[in-house]
């Protein structure tokens, strides 16, 4: 039986930094998974584009981690399955998942993250849609004769009193309900 398994894995460097995933060096990261996220986020640049979109009202002069790196962190987290901000509190010294998020510094903290996330409105989820459909169409080479678009609801349960939250019949429990929009394997919408 062949033996597939890579043993070594370059990703590109940050500054001075080499970055490689091996499996005999010992514990330096558990989330190698972000280093693949931002190779991903490279070749799109979707976060990039978000960034251009969204208002940065902050005074440049007291600014630490720019609006990239905060959106950087929160969806690579959000990724990751840390959905709570507090676990920001261990990731921002990860050296993977700085290096991820392209610092060789301590990342942003919980607090500067809440901060991001409050200043998010509904023209702030629209600008980010228009992004997201953006890039869809930019995946064409030319126009498709047609497209199928799949609408979804899925059910998030809830175990407590969270903001928006409702009792859903069918269901028979509180939860939320987003909607996704999918055509293929691109989400297009997500709404909730």
């Amino acid at each position: 039986m062949p033996n597939c398994t890579q043993t070594l894995i370059n990703f590109p460097p940050l500054k001075r930094r080499k970055i490689e995933a091996n499996f005999s060096g010992g514990d330096v990261t558990s989330d190698g998974g972000a280093l693949l996220l931002r190779a991903v986020d490279r070749r799109l640049g979707l976060l990039k584009a978000v960034d251009n979109i969204l208002p940065d009202p902050r005074d440049s002069r007291y600014i630490e981690h720019s609006q990239l790196s905060l959106l950087r962190q929160r969806t690579y987290g959000l990724c990751l399955g840390y959905e709570d901000l507090n676990d920001h509190t261990e990731l921002r010294d990860d050296a993977g998942f700085q290096t991820a998020i392209n610092q060789d510094q301590c990342l942003a903290s919980q607090a500067t993250l809440c901060r991001l996330e409050n200043r998010m409105d509904y023209n702030s989820a629209i600008a980010i849609h228009r992004v997201i459909v953006d890039q869809f169409i930019a995946s064409f080479d030319s126009a498709p004769n047609k497209l199928i678009l799949d609408f979804d609801a899925t059910d998030d349960p809830l175990h407590g009193d969270q903001e928006g939250r409702f009792f859903h019949g069918y269901y028979d429990r509180y939860c939320f309900l987003p909607l996704y929009v999918f055509c293929e394997d691109q989400l297009l919408v997500s709404y909730l």
